[in-house]
């Protein structure tokens, strides 16, 4: 596993998440920050995510790193690549590597100042998980059961954090995120799970927790952070139009991936230090 450093020096603003977001945030196991991205950068990410799919729907997909929806197998999703829909983007991967904006977008001083006091002083970005443009596109776009993202990750603790930028507007219609609130501090039985480790819909014991979701709808430019224990689903895509989100990962320092399992398969970007506001 290879460590990169991104910028050495970074203006850190002093800004960052208020005492209430903070507590929100440890009690719910989720915080939004409105208006967090500035419109030049969505704008040069939206830019970069629309020429990545051209180049799939041009035949590149071969070469690109992209998972289609038929690959997933979820509800609504073509049975395979060569069914009607088959090459429909769920996920362009490797988004750190795509355009030099991506980079960018994670050392801004208003990301990295609430990733600090999520976090701590030392934010690692591991490449092996999210690090992706997640897109909903309309008629052949599926839906993801309730899940924990830490259920196929390996570090020492469970203490990641994803940061998950609107692109665009993210509603109850074209298939937003769904959490349940305070879920990152509880445990459960194995067999409220099921064979792939996501949360059983029709167990009459998650039901009344399911009950509880809230709708994390977004305008372009906020950004939902959340814990990897929070449990979250979302639906299919019903409108007209595709939805797109940036999502990256983070860590703290002292939280390393374990050693040979696919969360310490690819480097990680070591963010610039700095206080925790």
């Amino acid at each position: 596993m290879t460590i990169v450093a991104t910028h050495a020096t970074v203006p850190v603003r002093q800004d960052g998440f208020t005492a209430d977001e903070i507590a929100a945030f440890q009690r719910d196991g989720y915080v939004i920050a409105r208006n967090l991205a500035d419109e030049p950068t969505r704008l040069q990410m939206l830019a970069a995510t629309l020429d990545g799919l051209a180049r799939s729907q041009a035949g590149a997909w071969e070469r690109e790193p992209i998972e289609f929806e038929a690959d997933v197998h979820y509800p609504g999703a073509p049975q395979s690549r060569d069914a009607r829909g088959g090459r429909t983007a769920r996920r362009l991967q490797q988004a750190h590597s795509r355009h030099p904006i991506f980079t960018e977008w994670v050392v801004q001083p208003e990301l990295l100042a609430r990733l600090r006091q999520l976090l701590g002083p030392q934010v690692v970005m591991p490449l092996a998980h999210h690090n992706c443009i997640m897109t909903k596109q309309p008629r052949f776009s599926s839906d993801t059961g309730w899940h924990q993202d830490i259920r196929y990750w390996s570090f020492a603790r469970p203490e990641l954090v994803s940061a998950w930028l609107a692109l665009g507007e993210e509603t109850r219609e074209n298939g937003c995120l769904r959490l349940i609130p305070g879920s990152h501090v509880l445990s459960f039985e194995r067999d409220r799970l099921d064979d792939a480790v996501f949360f059983k819909a029709d167990d009459d014991r998650n039901r009344a927790l399911i009950e509880t979701q809230i709708a994390a709808e977004l305008y372009a430019g906020d950004v939902l952070f959340f814990h990897a224990r929070t449990l979250h689903a979302a639906t299919r895509n019903f409108t007209a139009e595709p939805k797109f989100s940036v999502v990256f990962t983070f860590r703290p320092l002292d939280n390393p991936p374990l050693a040979g399992t696919r969360s310490a398969s690819q480097g990680e970007l070591l963010l610039p230090a700095g206080t925790c506001v």
